[in-house]
């Protein structure tokens, strides 16, 4: 270790945030934000709200306190900085977005095929999945396959994916029309949001 640098303290390996702590924050003063300045009043045994301060006054608040001084806000002027436990934050931050990120990945897409020439019973069969699926809060990909010169039978494949929307109306809604993409007539229907 280089004499006369301190090392910033509590500082995770694997910090993708990259913040500023404690002696790497150079500005001379800062903007000390916080709900916990009645603690950092405490350690200051003065009144603190929330204001500018010299860095090196917060940094001994912070040091009283057995936690870190963090930059927040790098481009604000003076920066903006907290008085907290930068484990706690970071593991508090990489929880939330977790959490966000497992809300986010839940949405199921359903792929169901039909053909140009697909009969009634298949129809009533596919629709019963595709309700089911809905209802579950998945989405559905449903599209008409042309083989071969079945292609000239598009017209076909449209009123299928029309009256396909149109038993499901009530619970899904269509993103856009149906559309021909290469030898694949598809429509994607999203599930409509039941009232609580």
């Amino acid at each position: 270790m280089a004499r006369g640098r301190i090392q910033p303290s509590n500082k995770a390996q694997d910090d993708k945030y990259q913040y500023k702590l404690n002696q790497e924050i150079t500005s001379p003063r800062v903007r000390l934000v916080g709900d916990n300045l009645d603690e950092v009043s405490v350690a200051a045994n003065k009144n603190i709200e929330t204001g500018v301060y010299y860095t090196n006054q917060v940094l001994n608040w912070a040091r009283e306190m057995e936690m870190d001084l963090v930059e927040i806000s790098p481009n604000a002027e003076p920066p903006v900085c907290k008085i907290i436990d930068y484990k706690k934050f970071i593991y508090d931050r990489k929880k939330k977005e977790k959490e966000l990120k497992a809300k986010t990945a839940k949405t199921v897409v359903k792929e169901i095929r039909f053909g140009p020439n697909t009969d009634e019973h298949d129809f009533e069969f596919k629709l019963k999945h595709a309700l089911k699926f809905l209802e579950e809060g998945a989405k559905i990909k449903a599209y008409v396959h042309f083989k071969g010169r079945a292609i000239v039978f598009k017209d076909r494949g449209e009123l299928i994916l029309l009256r396909f929307l149109k038993e499901l109306e009530e619970f899904g809604a269509a993103e856009e029309l149906p559309k021909l993409e290469g030898k694949r007539m598809i429509v994607i229907i999203s599930p409509k949001k039941k009232a609580k």
